[in-house]
Parts: structure tokens; sequence; C-alpha cells
């Protein structure tokens, strides 16, 4: 691989991840609007286990609006370990650890998950997308509303 190349593939993998943390802290921010930009536009694959699976970001960008864009809803979401492999100049794939906190801070309930995001990306336009994503849970602890 030669000097071009290889810095091609270094800005590859910064941008995938710069857009995987937009992601995360565009929804703890909840900013709709750049959540929706980072998924690809048309059919795409989201499979969030239970939340649902969804073919499109519209779709799923009105499930996030009804679950998470309240006052009251506080998350953090903090993805780490990536291991990101570049298929083509166009094309990779990403594994993400990600540890999930969210309160209800009108009831005190609290939901705390660990588990793995598996991605794909495709570069489109100049610019890296999610064109899929499937999270598996591994570990859950949820805390009642205090009383």
């Amino acid at each position: 691989m030669d000097l071009e190349q290889r810095i091609t593939r270094i800005e590859a993998l910064d941008a995938i991840r710069t857009l995987k943390h937009r992601y995360l802290n565009a929804c703890d921010l909840k900013e709709v609007e750049s959540i929706r930009a980072c998924f690809a536009e048309g059919e795409i694959d989201i499979d969030y286990g239970p939340i649902g699976r969804f073919s499109d970001r519209d779709s799923f960008i009105e499930l996030y609006r009804q679950l998470a864009c309240h006052e009251r809803v506080k998350d953090l979401h903090h993805g780490s370990n990536p291991e990101i492999e570049l298929i083509s100049d166009t094309e990779a794939t990403g594994r993400w650890g990600l540890f999930y906190f969210n309160l209800d801070a009108e009831s005190g309930a609290t939901l705390q998950l660990s588990g793995v995001y598996y991605d794909r990306y495709r570069r489109l336009d100049g610019h890296w997308k999610i064109v899929a994503t499937r999270f598996e849970r591994l570990q859950e602890l949820a805390s009642p509303a205090v009383t």
C-alpha cells in the first residue's frame, strides 16, 4: 500500500468513527436532524431488537421522537472498542461496544444496558453513512420509579 492509499484509509476510518460518535452524541442531545443525517437515504436496515426494525431512516426517527424527545428523558450512549473494516473505497463494516444509561427524570426510573452494534457503512457523495445497523443486548439492569 502506497502512502496515498494509507492516508485515504486512515481518513476513511476516522470519518466512520466520527460518524458513529456524531450519531451517539445526537441521540443524547435529542438532535433529530443530526441523527437522520447519519443514515443513508432510501432503503436501509435498522434492527434494534425489541425497540423495532426499520427499513428507512424516517420511520426510525418517528419512533425516536416518540420515545426519547421529552424533557424528562435523559440518555447517555457511550460507544467504545470500535473495530472497523474497510471492504472497499465505499463500503465498510463496524462493531462497537455500547454502554447505555437512561433516566426518567420525573419518576426516577433508570435503565442500564450494554451490548454491541454491528454496522455497515457506505460512502455516498463523499460522505460515510450508516446503511445497516443491528444492536444486540448483552446485559440489562432496570430500576423502577422512585416512590
